[in-house]
């Protein structure tokens, strides 16, 4: 499972996973983490793709500012990530990320989905917990 950073964060040097304060990134990771994927890991603007507990330093950075080709060697950089740690033709790979976070990736990748593509964020939170609150039915 993929989830994009997101730009509030803490002020100080913390692990991934409680770096990025904004309500869509903890709404997003309490759903990779109720669906117990493999694994779950970041797409951060500046890293590439994180592991949760990876201490990081805050940065103020975002894909969104890149031009065309930063973002496709970002891109890159990440399916370099992630060729170390998963097989592109075997695993299913779920984006809670926006375009910008897919569209260089999925490309590569033989199966993929994005539950949320096309929301707008606050729906795509507003998503989140409807579907945190089927679960727990």
């Amino acid at each position: 499972m993929l989830i994009s950073c997101a730009a509030k964060k803490t002020e100080h040097k913390a692990q991934a996973q409680d770096l990025y304060a904004s309500p869509l990134f903890q709404r997003a990771l309490a759903y990779a983490r109720f669906l117990g994927p493999d694994d779950v890991y970041i797409l951060s603007a500046k890293y590439g793709l994180l592991d949760l507990t990876t201490e990081i330093e805050p940065y103020d950075l975002t894909l969104k500012d890149m031009s065309s080709n930063d973002a496709r060697a970002w891109a890159d950089k990440v399916l370099s990530q992630l060729a170390q740690k998963t097989e592109f033709s075997r695993d299913t790979f779920i984006f809670l990320a926006g375009d910008a976070y897919r569209r260089f990736i999925v490309p590569k990748l033989a199966h993929w989905e994005a539950p949320l593509a096309g929301l707008p964020i606050g729906k795509q939170l507003q998503r989140l917990n409807e579907l945190l609150n089927e679960r727990r039915l």
